[in-house]
């Protein structure tokens, strides 16, 4: 019994992790792909601006 509960932590989180990646694995890709895509390039767009927009300020200050 000792050898049954030293063993079933890791082979649940092994199951586990390996069901997590097969996930992200799956979702990768697919008809979402180009607006996922586009949603992470405006995001990364409006942060660039955000920046820009705040630096020069900063400087001046």
């Amino acid at each position: 019994m000792d050898y049954f509960s030293a063993l079933l932590p890791p082979v649940v989180m092994a199951t586990f992790f390996t069901l997590l990646v097969r996930t992200i694995v799956k979702s990768q890709g697919g008809p979402n792909k180009a607006k996922e895509d586009a949603a992470v390039d405006a995001a990364l767009a409006q942060a660039e601006t955000a920046r820009q927009g705040a630096a020069p300020e900063a400087r001046g200050a």
